[in-house]
């Protein structure tokens, strides 16, 4: 049966088959956002207090932690609410708002890793020219077209696929309103959306992830020429946390929007779907935080830590 009317209200049917699985979920999901909220908000803070980072990585960065913090946001209260009690719908406005925000945000973290990885190519294969190359305006230019990608993706994408004719038990296969759960409540012909996410996915992940492998295998090529142990670290130290970040990112998003279509790969997709939407928005900060010298200093320095060890060395001097 299909309704050609928008319907009200949809059910997101979520891990509902697994009760236990809910409750430990719930634990989980809630610890992981109060510690997403922490991580991604102290980052952003010490990008803005700490002068020492004020520069064109750090800039990047607190525009990822933003991203995350809004994403996250995005669908994880609601995603507690369902885990938590038996209501499970979603009305179809609130539906179409968190389709759009997941299509803007996704795509605007896609174009802005990619961002990030031309930036430690500069820094690495041409460092004499990196403040030169990278300079403040380019830095807005890049974070401004990344945002107006993902926007002007998400204005592209969700129309059609919130325009599908959806069956009538208006069960959403998924936690969140995302766009492979909502073509697969069709019950009409979804050739064109399916036609246009695998254009999208192309243009939004192929594309980025190629010219990100690009970066980096030019980035292997410049290290393994340099003599200096110290300086390889270092060439290295710059690069492993972006490289991290988008690993964890990337595979969860592929796993998500390029599945086959079968029970079982749907069934993993949601798991991938909840790393993609818990998991890194956690381990950003965390992964940034715990591999970076500098932003390790920069919390201490906030903390007040680095003044007291520096009053008690000069009064031991």
């Amino acid at each position: 049966m299909v309704n050609h009317s928008s319907p009200v209200d949809f059910l997101l049917l979520g891990f509902s088959e697994h009760p236990g699985l809910e409750r430990i979920l719930f634990v989980v999901v809630l610890i992981s956002y109060l510690l997403t909220l922490v991580g991604n908000t102290l980052i952003i803070l010490l990008s803005v207090l700490d002068p020492r980072l004020h520069s064109p990585m750090y800039f990047f960065l607190s525009n990822l932690s933003f991203l995350d913090l809004s994403f996250t946001t995005s669908c994880v209260p609601q995603m507690l609410v369902h885990l938590w009690g038996p209501r499970k719908t979603i009305s179809f406005l609130g539906c179409s708002v968190q389709l759009f925000i997941f299509l803007f945000l996704g795509t605007t973290e896609c174009v802005l890793l990619t961002v990030m990885a031309f930036d430690r190519y500069v820094a690495v294969c041409q460092p004499l020219h990196y403040a030169t190359i990278i300079n403040p305006r380019l830095c807005w230019q890049l974070a401004a077209a990344a945002w107006v990608v993902g926007l002007v993706e998400s204005v592209i994408q969700t129309p059609p696929t919130l325009r599908l004719p959806f069956c009538r038990h208006q069960q959403v296969d998924d936690f969140v309103c995302e766009v492979p759960a909502l073509i697969h409540l069709s019950c009409g012909d979804t050739t064109y959306n399916e036609i246009q996410m695998a254009v999208a996915s192309v243009f939004i992940l192929v594309v980025p992830l190629s010219l990100i492998l690009v970066s980096y295998s030019a980035i292997a090529r410049a290290a393994l020429r340099i003599n200096s142990a110290v300086t390889w670290r270092k060439a290295l130290g710059t690069c492993s946390s972006h490289l991290i970040v988008v690993t964890l990112f990337y595979s969860s998003v592929i796993a998500v929007y390029l599945q086959p279509k079968n029970p079982y790969a749907q069934k993993r997709g949601k798991f991938f779907g909840l790393f993609y939407a818990v998991g890194t928005p956690l381990l950003n900060p965390l992964i940034y935080t715990l591999r970076n010298k500098e932003v390790k200093r920069a919390l201490r320095r906030l903390l007040g830590k680095d003044r007291d060890s520096g009053e008690s060395r000069g009064t031991a001097a």
